[in-house]
């Protein structure tokens, strides 16, 4: 692509990917979605943009300001205080994990590294998608807060089981992995707070763009050991939010509206750049048999244990543990991102890789054609970012 065409391609790439996302929303369509499905739409009638390095590096800045994001959005000490509470909730979810990952190893006899990895694509929530979503959903205050800790811990033990399991094929690679991701939890606090003492005094507002450039490098170095992106920078993300006494204006609100706003920019070309990559052989009947499928097996599981816990911890009312539930369905980052681990690392069959993305597109638009109907406020509930 040389020239005026190249500029007018991208021009008319960032603005679909800006606008008509948008306006498709008042149709209750999850912008992530849509600029999925942009790209899968493109990818069939531009095939250079499919190995483009540009819209590579974009959607990379995209998943690192996401996870880094979620990161800075995970409160350790208050997660901390709720452990109690939360004890039941992880106890249940474990079992459901392991479940689910047996079943998987006796459909697909794919190795126990894919059945656990497949677990956890259909059972993280999409904590970023979920937090963007709640303004809108018509929950009431508490159910919100108990959304948002569910799944901001959710993701938290997800990143470290992720951590694991795609390790744990050689003792060797898990063990350099472990303690290259140690070592970055040990560096990290002061790489900040030297940065906190000889530049920000300087440099006034200069802690977005530090925060932001060393969760790009820590993202840069997972994804060199093989982990992927969303681990450096969401424990990149961790580490800063746990400097917050010692460096408020770092994980600010104004800093976390910024990184927020940030993320918001780039995030729609990593979903428009995993649409690219979505090979033909993935757009087939069965890759819907298998998404339909899985959505009518897992979905009602997923559904019934949150409202159980919430009926019975939380002695919440049907209707309203019915919303929490719902609220907590969404997978689309987890899915995506496993997806496609195990469709380049393990070669799973392209119906499978189908079927997950179809998957995760029936569990994110859930809540946006459920939630209206249980909502007691007006509600437009779609989500605005991923």
């Amino acid at each position: 692509m040389e020239g005026p065409r190249t500029t007018f391609i991208y021009l008319t790439v960032v603005f679909g990917l800006l606008v008509i996302p948008r306006a498709l929303q008042r149709f209750r369509l999850p912008a992530p979605l849509t600029c999925f499905a942009f790209g899968i739409i493109v990818a069939g009638f531009f095939k250079p943009l499919v190995t483009d390095s540009v819209i590579s590096y974009l959607s990379t800045l995209g998943i690192a300001a996401l996870f880094l994001f979620a990161g800075l959005e995970a409160d350790l000490a208050e997660l901390r205080r709720q452990l109690p509470s939360l004890a039941g909730h992880f106890a249940v979810r474990g079992l459901v994990l392991v479940a689910c990952a047996r079943i998987a190893a006796i459909c697909f006899h794919l190795g126990w590294q894919v059945d656990w990895l497949l677990a956890l694509a259909l059972l993280t929530p999409s904590t970023g998608f979920i937090l963007d979503m709640l303004p809108q959903s018509g929950l009431d205050h508490i159910e919100q807060s108990e959304v948002a800790l569910h799944a901001v811990a959710g993701e938290v033990t997800a990143v470290f089981l992720f951590l694991v399991i795609s390790q744990a094929g050689s003792f060797k690679t898990l063990l350099i992995s472990g303690g290259a991701i140690a070592l970055l939890i040990g560096v990290m606090p002061f790489v900040f707070l030297a940065l906190g003492r000889f530049v920000v005094p300087y440099a006034p507002g200069s802690e977005f763009s530090l925060l932001l450039m060393v969760g790009l490098i820590c993202a840069v170095i997972t994804e060199t050991l093989g982990v992927y992106y969303l681990v450096g920078a969401f424990v990149a993300g961790l580490v800063a939010r746990s400097l917050n006494k010692r460096m408020t204006t770092l994980a600010s609100e104004e800093n976390l509206e910024a990184i927020r706003l940030f993320a918001s920019f780039f995030v729609p070309f990593y979903f428009f750049h995993n649409g690219l990559g979505v090979p033909s052989a993935a757009l087939v009947a069965n890759s819907l048999l298998y998404g339909f499928a899985l959505a009518a097996i897992i979905l009602p599981v997923r559904l019934g244990v949150v409202w159980l816990q919430s009926r019975l911890m939380q002695h919440r009312g049907h209707r309203g543990s019915l919303r929490v539930s719902i609220a907590l369905t969404p997978t689309l980052i987890f899915t995506l991102v496993i997806a496609e681990m195990l469709r380049e690392n393990f070669a799973i069959s392209p119906p499978l890789y189908g079927g997950l993305l179809v998957y995760a597109a029936i569990a994110s638009i859930l809540p946006s054609l459920a939630l209206p109907a249980l909502s007691a406020s007006p509600v437009n509930p779609v989500a605005v970012e991923a």
